[in-house]
């Protein structure tokens, strides 16, 4: 079948049923060239926006135990939306431009803010459009380089919330710049310490916390960020009961920006595995941070966060915690996190408000 699709709408395995011209006097790609990712990338950084393709996808015949090489499985899943493969690659390639700027900090260079916006801001504005990805981040991060992925997603979840919230769009990018740099003091601590794999001793646990102090001292003579935005940086651990660091700031004190950020950072951490532990459900996370941290987050920052990644309605297929896939059948009115799920192995039906040992770990499109 023959058809006009989007860059954003192609599969890897689509052939071309026309030359592409792109203000060029040959073509950029033939009729009849089959479609890998890197062929549908280099469509979209010459800035074209529709091919006549054929609609069926040619699956190739590979010997037994063989993979299309054209398809890297660690980045990739079969048939995923280009649009979800390009940001993830704009995501990846953003982790490693933080990790280069990370280790100049480390040496004892001032941070060029300007080269982190550069990266930072295009990408949480990506994702502000594209919010289906926002519950994928946890999959994306690694332990080894952990701190890298975290300062991004949080950059990526801060934007997200202030956005969910209403705010403006220059508070919810300015919001995604602090977030990706309010580890940045991290520079400044041992490494051996950031590495370690066992819990931190009380000395060390002490020195970390000081990272929120180095690092709004890094940033505090940049233009590019408001003076909210580098108090949120100071206050992105302080609590509103008061538990908080570094000052133990109280309720009123601590600024909804602060609290936006200390929100995503939070929840980025929990969500993603450790060198010394295991990461947890998206769903049970916030379920967490809502029952075991009450009183800790403005509740209208944990209802945006919810909204973004939490949201379940009937119908949905779910994974448990356990593996097994369901449909879910009700959404309980007073605890939408436990749903009633139809298990697709035997039929069952789960009401994880009884069943406290499972939970929802991931929406299955």
């Amino acid at each position: 079948m023959e058809v006009y699709k989007n860059i954003s709408d192609l599969r890897v395995g689509i052939i071309l049923l026309e030359d592409i011209y792109a203000n060029t006097k040959y073509p950029i790609m033939r009729k009849n060239t089959e479609l890998s990712f890197e062929r549908i990338e280099v469509l979209n950084d010459f800035g074209v926006k529709r091919v006549k393709v054929e609609e069926r996808v040619v699956k190739k015949d590979l010997p037994d135990g063989e993979q299309d090489s054209s398809v890297n499985p660690e980045d990739v899943l079969e048939n995923i939306p280009m649009n979800h493969y390009l940001l993830k690659k704009q995501y990846n390639d953003a982790v490693r431009a933080y990790q280069k700027e990370f280790n100049n900090w480390r040496a004892g260079l001032r941070p060029d803010i300007v080269k982190v916006r550069e990266f930072i801001v295009p990408l949480v504005e990506q994702y502000i459009k594209q919010k289906d990805m926002l519950s994928m981040l946890n999959e994306f991060s690694t332990p080894d380089d952990y701190l890298y992925h975290h300062s991004v997603a949080v950059g990526i979840l801060s934007a997200a919330i202030s956005n969910q919230m209403g705010m403006e769009k220059g508070d919810a990018l300015q919001l995604g710049l602090a977030g990706a740099l309010a580890d940045s003091g991290m520079s400044k601590i041992d490494s051996s310490i950031l590495k370690k794999t066992a819990f931190l001793t009380k000395e060390e646990y002490n020195e970390v916390k000081k990272h929120s102090l180095y690092s709004v001292k890094m940033i505090q003579d940049t233009p590019l960020l408001r003076q909210e935005m580098k108090i949120a940086i100071l206050q992105h651990h302080e609590r509103l009961d008061g538990s908080g660091y570094p000052r133990g700031d109280r309720m009123e004190t601590i600024s909804v920006h602060s609290q936006i950020i200390a929100v995503a950072d939070v929840f980025h951490a929990m969500t993603t595995e450790r060198l010394y532990r295991p990461k947890h459900s998206p769903f049970k996370v916030i379920e967490m941070i809502k029952e075991e941290e009450f009183g800790k987050f403005d509740l209208k920052v944990m209802e945006a966060l919810h909204k973004l990644v939490g949201y379940l309605s009937i119908g949905t297929r779910v994974k448990l915690t356990d593996g097994e896939l369901g449909e879910i059948m009700f959404v309980h009115r007073d605890a939408p996190l436990r749903p009633m799920v139809k298990k697709e192995s035997d039929g069952m039906i789960i009401d994880l408000t009884t069943n406290r040992n499972l939970a929802i770990a991931k929406i299955i499109d």
